[in-house]
């Protein structure tokens, strides 16, 4: 009997384990172009958005994930880019859809861009935060990705976490960890809120406008419907981003978030009680970091 519990625990790990992938591909072997197919490109480790007056682009993964970490190297859209919103997500679908979101507002030519920030569960969002850069995101590619595990998800640029979104779901706070995720990237003309609220106008006199992907990498739990809902999070070596390393910022990193946000940081829901009428998000009164 015990024999047959080993070998029962061993298939059950072997299936487990089918579920772990590591992208370790290219853009045109992970994505697809979903709209705008005229103006974006895809080739090899490259993935290219173009936006003009006809339309914007975009693409998306072949699959869905549930936990682990998704980069790609990104290289916005250089002079005068107000107006336009460069996206790069994680998304489930429908009225009660979890995402996790990285917008990159454009600006006049010598303003900075801003990073958007927001994450929504069963649907609902409402959860921005916002940062300057503290280096010229046009002038070359760097580092953005998204670690998502069972106890946080922290966004990171170039290696530095700028935020962290805790779990509470034990008192009654919904956090995204029961629906699988694609990876989402677009370009888009969004000049009716991007840039200073929708006062500053995409100049079309400089369109083509272009965003530059590469270096894309889904080190992540592959969903499989809703068996992976336990299967992603068990907490066993091939699920390494359950390991306690990934529980909690170590000292370093929180030093760097800290400099970030004291820097940086321009717009935190948690700090709008105008907004909400003094009915603020129960994870404002709970430790983030």
């Amino acid at each position: 009997m015990a024999q047959i519990e080993k070998l029962l625990v061993a298939l059950f790990l072997f299936a487990v384990a089918q579920s772990i992938i590591l992208v370790d591909a290219t853009f045109s072997k992970s994505m697809y172009i979903t709209w705008g197919s005229q103006h974006a490109s895809m080739q090899g480790e490259d993935l290219q958005l173009v936006l003009d007056q006809t339309s914007g682009s975009a693409a998306q993964t072949k699959k869905a994930f549930l936990f682990g970490s998704i980069e790609s190297r990104i290289k916005l859209v250089p002079g005068n880019s107000a107006g336009t919103v460069t996206a790069y997500y994680l998304s489930s679908t429908g009225s009660q859809h979890d995402e996790i979101d990285f917008e990159f507002l454009g600006n006049i030519s010598g303003q900075p861009y801003i990073v958007h920030t927001n994450i929504y569960t069963q649907g609902n969002g409402s959860r921005e935060q916002q940062f300057y850069l503290w280096f010229d995101p046009t002038s070359d590619f760097h580092n953005y990705t998204i670690h998502w595990n069972p106890i946080e998800v922290v966004w990171y640029i170039d290696s530095i976490p700028i935020r962290v979104y805790r779990n509470y779901e034990n008192e009654g706070i919904a956090y995204p960890n029961k629906q699988g995720m694609r990876v989402y990237t677009s370009l888009w003309n969004a000049d009716d809120w991007a840039t200073r609220g929708g006062l500053v106008k995409t100049n079309w006199s400089g369109a083509p406008f272009i965003a530059r992907f590469n270096h894309f990498r889904a080190r992540a739990c592959k969903w499989n419907g809703a068996v992976s809902i336990n299967q992603c999070a068990l907490n066993f070596p091939a699920n390494w981003w359950t390991s306690p390393t990934y529980k909690q910022l170590s000292y370093a990193k929180l030093g760097q978030m800290n400099w970030v946000r004291n820097n940086y940081m321009i717009y935190d829901y948690c700090r709008d009680t105008k907004r909400f009428n003094g009915m603020m998000p129960p994870e404002c009164f709970k430790s983030q970091f």
